[in-house]
């Protein structure tokens, strides 16, 4: 409770103090245990209101411990003060010796291991084999160089998280123009022509959803979806598409059909296979829409959250990628896919594109960092990609975040209250709105040309110059080629917005608006509690139907007035 994030001055004894509390844990954690034997001990005789506190005090106590040493492997950095020899070294020291070579080799490995144990301890439950190992390799490698140069704990980011949202939120409501710059539609297109994608956009959103399986259907139908897939999955099919991968109980099939409205013998092929870098998906026929239907299915595992991590780029080879392929002569291929489902369809219809002239492709909220500037541009005539107001997915991307750090670390260190009067405040503004705090910061008063210069107190905070701070130093860092490549969404872009939302007892009515828009709009991650909720499945879902059936009342308003001029 005393000085700020970025002056520890006031709280120089707390370590001494934590470190005297850690050795406490020994007799705590004796007298825990003899409170368990205590307890399990059926000769005690005692009052029962008494063996009933005793219960609850050791329960709470090993809770208490238990959380404590979770909280020690995931949080405390072991490095101690080799992270900083480390990182101050990676600018400022010669390291043409061996020996300080020798000993910067071992620091970078040992926090690599220290991110690596974190992420094994978090996916202790799955099944581990080298693919498992790779990825988590690769991971902990990008961890260990996004972090490396800040000096922040998870209760700073959380206060910067919170200041970026009262901020940003304070920035909106502000009387001027709109911060987006939204391209208008491109010369060959007009109107209509967002309104037919809109349209196809919420037909092949069921499928996308459709792939996710009965998570989806059982989320959506909470009451009734487990009765009635009991009713139809326990019978035996007539005929059975080509399946492969564990289905028990035919659950995940059954919620597809359910979802889709598709019969059995509209399924060409079905792969439920769950790997790290295999996703499952299915091949279907749509007749309505006359086309031959790709969906790849989103993040549902730890598999796939383990793909979504790895980070890497990789060329693209376009020529030679299918020499002969075939499709049935009056349908035409589609590809659609949400989320990761959507950025794996996307990757999929640039290497079919060649083979297959008239696919088109549709991206459900893919991730941002996906595609080089050249290859977004080139999949703008075959990609179209739905974004739903904040969504954090269409956002992300290595730049983005190297952004996202120096503006949590900018507000955070230049914030001149303590860290729970932004956390207590954070807390209830997010839960009970609320006007944004006016924190003072160091950053009042100061000139435009100063802002441009990191203060003390965010140097404080980065232990040595970061790819996040070339664009505050002078022009020559600027020209220097970037830590991460800047990747963009495919295709052409549909944002959705929520234009106004009013809530009654038992129902929320949300009007939306949709509009072409460009990649720059997304280069910004945006703090909202509604950054996770506009990526969900069911909320596209919900948009997509909202706009297509306002569509479609306009229409038959339009059609009477014209009925009723000719009268």
């Amino acid at each position: 409770m005393q000085g700020t994030i970025s002056n520890p001055g006031p709280r120089k004894s707390l370590p001494k103090l934590l470190y005297t509390r850690l050795l406490l844990y020994l007799p705590e954690f004796i007298w825990a245990v003899v409170g368990a034997v205590w307890v399990s001990d059926s000769s005690v005789q005692c009052e029962k209101t008494v063996i009933n506190v005793i219960i609850g005090t050791v329960i709470a106590s090993w809770v208490i411990i238990v959380f404590t040493i979770i909280g020690v492997l995931i949080v405390f950095d072991p490095l101690g003060g080799k992270k900083t020899f480390y990182l101050t070294n990676g600018v400022n020291r010669n390291l043409e010796s061996s020996q300080s070579g020798q000993l910067l080799y071992n620091v970078k490995n040992t926090a690599t291991r220290v991110w690596e144990k974190r992420i094994r301890l978090l996916c202790c439950c799955i099944v581990q084999d080298d693919d498992h190992r790779v990825a988590f390799t690769s991971i902990a490698e990008l961890f260990r160089a996004y972090f490396s140069d800040t000096d922040l704990v998870p209760s700073d980011i959380a206060a910067g998280l919170t200041l970026l949202h009262q901020e940003q939120d304070k920035m909106e409501s502000c009387p001027k123009e709109p911060e987006e710059v939204l391209c208008h539609s491109p010369s060959s297109l007009v109107t209509d022509d967002l309104d037919i994608e809109l349209e196809n956009a919420a037909h092949y959103m069921l499928f996308a959803a459709a792939a996710y399986g009965w998570p989806y259907y059982i989320y959506t139908n909470p009451f009734t979806a487990l009765c009635k897939l009991n009713g139809d999955c326990c019978g035996n099919r007539p005929t059975d598409p080509d399946i492969t991968g564990s289905d028990r109980h035919n659950f995940h099939f059954g919620s597809i059909l359910k979802i889709t409205g598709l019969q059995y013998r509209d399924f060409i092929h079905i792969s439920f296979h769950n790997k790290i870098y295999e996703i499952p998906f299915f091949v279907a026929l749509d007749h309505k829409k006359e086309a031959i239907v790709v969906a790849v299915r989103g993040t549902l595992s730890f598999e796939d959250i383990l793909t979504d991590l790895s980070a890497d780029c990789e060329d693209l080879t376009l020529e030679d990628v299918l020499e002969n392929g075939f499709v049935h002569k009056e349908y035409k291929l589609v590809i659609v896919g949400h989320s990761l489902g959507g950025g794996t369809a996307s990757i999929l219809a640039i290497m079919l594109r060649n083979s297959f002239p008239t696919l088109r492709c549709y991206a459900f909220s893919p991730p941002g960092g996906l595609l080089s500037k050249s290859l977004a541009d080139y999949t703008k005539c075959f990609i179209v990609s739905v974004i739903v107001g904040k969504d954090l997915v269409a956002r992300l991307s290595m730049p983005n975040m190297e952004d996202l750090k120096r503006r949590i670390v900018r507000i955070v260190a230049n914030c001149s209250r303590p860290k729970y009067q932004i956390l207590l405040h954070g807390c209830w503004y997010e839960v009970f709105g609320g006007d944004p705090d006016n924190f003072p910061t160091e950053l009042d008063g100061r000139s435009q040309d100063a802002l441009t210069q990191p203060l003390l107190a965010e140097e404080s905070l980065m232990v040595h110059r970061s790819p996040s701070y070339n664009a505050l130093e002078d022009e020559s860092h600027l020209n220097s080629p970037p830590q991460y490549p800047r990747l963009y969404l495919p295709g052409k872009i549909i944002h959705i917005v929520e234009e106004s939302s009013s809530r009654r007892l038992c129902s929320s009515d949300t009007k939306y608006t949709a509009r072409w828009s460009n990649e720059t709009v997304f280069s910004s991650i945006l703090i909202s509690p509604k950054m996770i909720t506009d990526h969900m499945p069911d909320v596209v879902l919900k948009a997509l139907n909202s706009l297509t059936q306002e569509h479609g009342s306009c229409i038959s308003c339009q059609a009477r007035e014209c009925n009723t001029d000719v009268v």
